[in-house]
């Protein structure tokens, strides 16, 4: 089978192509002919040795695949052989097929293509999690979004919305914010032009926003700070800043608000019926019309780089998709 692989820790331009035999198939696990693969902000941190998982060399990025069921491994009954579905691999996914557990393996809608299904369960099931377990969203309260436009981002907007919230989105262009309004952001700060924290105390009264939904860090988590509400949740999903920030706790006292993770992945090996619940709520949201993923950009396997550096370079808007069949 065809991969890309990873044999040292590097840029995206370090990656290749190559033939490698199929992975093994054990008991409780799938084999799964890929069709897609999403690219995810935390394939560039993996390459590179900045994530929380460092996987053996040689390996293939990749986190998330769409395709068919190819074999079933002993145990395996909720899928069966030609089966279409999404699963959550880890790594290994930038190739032509991948071996992974069967228990974050779910069937996809008929609906569903194999590129949406790719780029679908990551940036929906982040953003599903922080909202409605980690930070409690109730409807009526106000969601700041950064990074609006962004995987993770635009999903935020799109289910803050669904879960009745008031939206505000900032990003750094006009069309950008444009996207976001599409999916249902009611109010937008382009942070480039101006103070995003001054803007949410004018839109806000000067209560400040009830839940901060942050995948950049650095400084967009200071000032996040002096624009939270009394009990606020401030939501920690990445730093895509690069910087990771230092909070000073008096800031947390004052206002009785809470800085709280969101670590998607481990959930897998934890409670990993809790990926699982919440990818069915959100398949069932497709079906029923209630979500609609934004893919920007398709790539063909052998330019895995450059999908990569496009998120790097933040060139891409939603989600970023390898088709590989």
């Amino acid at each position: 089978m065809k991969a890309v692989i990873c044999e040292a820790w590097g840029e995206p331009e370090s990656l290749r192509v190559d033939e490698r035999p199929s992975p093994p198939l054990g008991p409780g696990q799938v084999r799964i002919g890929v069709h897609a693969c999403g690219v995810n902000f935390a394939d560039t941190l993996i390459i590179q040795g900045l994530y929380q998982e460092k996987p053996p060399f040689p390996f293939s990025p990749g986190m998330e695949v769409a395709g068919e069921i190819l074999e079933i491994g002993a145990g395996v009954t909720h899928v069966r052989v030609g089966d279409r579905v999404a699963a959550i691999t880890g790594w290994g996914g930038y190739a032509e097929e991948v071996v992974t557990a069967a228990q974050t393996v779910l069937p996809i809608p008929a609906a569903m293509d194999f590129v949406t299904a790719a780029g679908f369960a990551i940036t929906y099931g982040t953003s599903h999690i922080a909202l409605t377990q980690r930070a409690h969203l109730q409807p009526g309260e106000v969601l700041l979004v950064h990074g609006a436009a962004g995987g993770v981002g635009l999903t935020a907007v799109e289910l803050g919305k669904l879960l009745g919230a008031t939206v505000i989105a900032t990003a750094s262009t006009a069309e950008k914010l444009a996207l976001a309004q599409q999916y249902g952001a009611d109010h937008l700060i382009n942070y480039r032009e101006e103070t995003f924290r001054d803007q949410v105390k004018a839109i806000t009264n000067g209560q400040g926003a009830n839940v901060i939904y942050d995948p950049v860090g650095g400084d967009v988590f200071d000032e996040s700070t002096r624009c939270i509400a009394w009990e606020g949740r401030l939501v920690v999903i990445g730093f895509a800043n690069g910087r990771i920030p230092q909070l000073p706790v008096n800031l947390a006292l004052v206002k009785n608000f809470s800085v709280v993770g969101v670590y998607w992945g481990g959930y897998l090996s934890r409670h990993p019926h809790v990926i699982t619940n919440s990818l069915a709520t959100l398949m069932a949201w497709y079906a029923e019309g209630k979500i609609k993923p934004h893919i920007s950009q398709t790539y063909p396997l052998a330019e895995a780089g450059a999908a990569l550096n496009a998120l790097i370079n933040r060139q891409s808007t939603g989600k970023v998709v390898l088709t590989i069949r």
